[in-house]
């Protein structure tokens, strides 16, 4: 499947056995709440025709008082007008309240079911979304994706026993309501009934429209998400550069799409509520005309007229609504369609069958012949070839996209090539367990990424099994603990989300600890130190050169520094390997791509280092 998933078709929206038999494992664990909620759905639909079958008795005995009947009970004689006029008020009174508390346990139930469902599907879609490669990250944006993980699910999981609750309760009322009509006249009944279903009809032609603008208010829906996320974190770019009306504009253009797709949406949907009004009246209108001739003739008392006047119009009111109940029934399954369309993407990099697990690098590192590209046709790198030797630094500089960034996110197989191999040992890395390939690795990008929590639970992150000596250690040797100890709660400060209270070197070397934490063989630093002032680079350079100690390293930078300690230098030119040697070596080739980025950019920082 597609990963963009704007692209979506819901495909299964109106396959309505498929999406109940997909959604039924996540009911089943509270099935026995779902089926006592259902159930008491049908005494509260059955007693809808309590109050219009008391009217028949209330009018023929109480008011009109004919005929009057006796009953005597040890030696107390009850007059059935008397009787009739005290107990049906009650009566209903009594039938309000126990319908009223059989409403509460049936909402509560409702709520509790539904948040259950929709708690256990996140987790599941959680799941999923954190087992997805970067390339599904690359593609969709975070409006989109908070749209389809946690909007969506709601919409399908919590209301899907609302409805399931409503159309039983309607179903039931309708039953009791049909046989409260037939009960006072199958010869009214008949046209009644008769004018409901025409007016049901309209209905089944709303179906795919609902689909089509469900799934445009979806992407519209998203972009709106996105642009609120990009408000928020690049706030600062923003102010900077004065983009608020930029953004507003931006808004305001989605927010009037949004609009213009739900009066559309009104438009085709909501003539079907004055169309069953206007029928059902016809409806109505036939049946006290026939009704009147009835009474008339003897065939039908007034109290079985109003009972079934009363029946009708309680019969009506649902199906006059129907079509607003059944366009959001459909929402719930075109949703409910595009979860289980998420459950259908699978990530495309993964382990394979009898995975070799990775335990350490033990001689080298190979790429031959690599080919790779981020989209069809655009070749980013070209038939690399490359050796590295265990415990060797390695530097790769080029010209920007040139294509360096690339070579090392193969190496954890944030991607996978196109053709060629990476092979660790003589193995191609896709043969290796993916946990194992990628515990053997450590990164520390440029704006490395801290989790919302404290700097303790950041390091951890690299061994969550660390003890309090290892944390210890790591603290020292990424030369965070003087800064630490000038904090009022040391470890347990908390950084805030994306870690933005701490500065972009205390970052770094919060980065940096957690890879020492993590201990492993190979070590990425991409553009590792490019973002900061000398000051922090000279302290963050430190801790980087502890971090390498002993380990293969592969050096993204634009500082002459770090390329100087490098064993050997790569010059990635258009996605192929155009030079490769010491400083020295590739300094002596005349008309050299690296003497040419030297002189143009590493001298002049050399000098300004030293000015």
């Amino acid at each position: 499947m597609d990963y963009k998933l704007q692209n979506t078709a819901s495909k299964d929206a109106f396959n309505y056995k498929y999406l109940l038999g997909k959604i039924f494992p996540y009911i089943k664990p509270v099935l026995p709440r779902a089926l006592t909620n259902l159930a008491i759905a049908i005494p509260l639909g059955l007693l809808d025709g309590i109050v219009a079958l008391s009217l028949k008795p209330y009018l023929d005995f109480v008011v009109n008082g004919n005929p009057e009947h006796t009953w005597t009970f040890w030696g107390i004689t009850l007059h059935s007008q008397a009787f009739l006029a005290m107990i049906i008020p009650f009566g209903i009174v009594g039938f309000a309240l126990f319908q009223g508390v059989l409403k509460y346990v049936s909402n509560y139930l409702t709520d509790w079911t539904g948040q259950k469902i929709s708690m256990s599907l996140k987790k599941d879609l959680f799941k999923k979304l954190t087992s997805m490669d970067p390339q599904f990250f690359d593609v969709n944006s975070s409006g989109i994706v908070l749209t389809r993980f946690l909007s969506d699910p709601d919409t399908a999981s919590k209301n899907i026993i609302e409805m399931l609750k409503s159309f039983i309760a309607t179903f039931f009322g309708l039953i009791g309501l049909v046989g409260v009509l037939l009960y006072n006249s199958w010869k009214l009944a008949i046209i009644g009934v008769t004018i409901m279903a025409i007016a049901i009809t309209p209905v089944t032609l709303i179906r795919k429209r609902i689909k089509k603008v469900s799934n445009a208010s979806m992407v519209v829906g998203g972009n709106m998400t996105t642009n609120f996320n990009e408000t928020f974190a690049g706030n600062k770019i923003m102010t900077a550069y004065n983009l608020q009306n930029d953004q507003n504009e931006k808004f305001n253009n989605q927010i009037h799409e949004q609009f213009h797709l739900a009066m559309s949406l009104t438009k085709r949907v909501g003539w079907m509520s004055p169309i069953m009004y206007f029928v059902c009246s016809i409806g109505i209108a036939l049946v006290m005309a026939y009704g009147n001739h009835l009474i008339l003739s003897g065939q039908m008392t007034a109290g079985s007229f109003a009972s079934f006047v009363t029946s009708l119009l309680l019969l009506y009111k649902p199906t006059k609504t129907l079509g607003n109940t059944l366009t959001s029934l459909q929402g719930v399954f075109v949703a409910m369609s595009r979860v289980f369309e998420l459950f259908d993407i699978n990530p495309q990099i993964k382990s394979p069958e009898n995975a070799i697990k990775l335990k350490e690098l033990n001689n080298s590192i190979d790429f031959e012949n690599v080919n790779f590209e981020y989209e069809a046709d655009t070749p980013i790198l070209k038939n690399l070839n490359l050796h590295i030797n265990k415990n060797e630094t390695i530097a790769l500089v080029g010209n920007s996209g040139g294509g360096k960034s690339t070579v090392v996110s193969l190496l954890p197989r944030f991607y996978d090539i196109k053709s060629g191999s990476i092979k660790f040992d003589g193995i191609d890395i896709r043969n290796f367990d993916l946990d194992s390939l990628r515990n053997n690795i450590s990164f520390v990008f440029q704006d490395n990424f801290l989790f919302s929590g404290t700097i303790r639970d950041n390091i951890m992150m690299g061994n969550e099994n660390a003890n309090s000596e290892q944390l210890e250690k790591v603290i020292k040797m990424a030369h965070l603990d003087e800064f630490i100890a000038a904090l009022e709660n040391g470890l347990d400060t908390y950084v805030g989300e994306r870690g933005t209270t701490l500065s972009g070197g205390q970052r770094q070397r919060v980065a940096i600890a957690r890879a020492m934490l993590k201990d492993a063989p190979i070590v990425i630093l991409d553009e590792a130190t490019s973002a900061l002032d000398n000051k922090s680079e000279a302290i963050v350079q430190k801790a980087l050169d502890n971090l390498i100690q002993n380990k293969t390293v592969f050096v993204i930078a634009h500082r002459l520094s770090t390329i100087q300690n490098a064993d050997r230098i790569a010059v990635i030119n258009e996605g192929e390997l155009a030079e490769l040697g010491t400083h020295d070596e590739l300094m002596a080739i005349e008309d050299g791509k690296y003497k040419y980025l030297y002189e143009m950019q590493f001298k002049r920082q050399e000098q300004t280092a030293n000015a």
